[in-house]
């Protein structure tokens, strides 16, 4: 199945930053959530992530994430998140990599 093709200009629309997660815990009652505070330079952004079942929230304290920055909220598990947490791979029951910078980078930098 061949992917559809976007414009560079679609493309363009999407913010991605690099941000911090400074804090992280389980969402109560819910199997597949973690709700993360994201350091994003300028803000602290609660964003919400599928990833329970592959990682453990302690762990994710400290770690560079990218973030699409200009997502609308959405809420999930009478949740707000304000943001994705980027990762690969996507819809299958591997454990998902999160994408991260090849070096240390300051929280809010944009991904061009």
């Amino acid at each position: 199945m061949e992917e559809e093709r976007i414009d560079f200009s679609d493309f363009s629309k999407v913010d991605l930053r690099v941000g911090r997660v400074i804090k992280a815990e389980e969402v109560p009652n819910s199997r597949k959530l973690l709700k993360l505070l994201v350091d994003l330079g300028s803000e602290q952004r609660q964003i919400l992530a599928g990833i329970k079942k592959w990682y453990r929230a302690e762990e994710l304290v400290g770690k560079l994430v990218i973030v699409v920055f200009n997502l609308k909220p959405k809420l999930m598990g009478g949740m707000e998140s304000q943001g994705m947490i980027l990762a690969t791979p996507c819809g299958n029951d591997q454990k998902p990599v999160l994408l991260t910078t090849e070096v240390p980078v300051e929280p809010g930098s944009k991904v061009c």
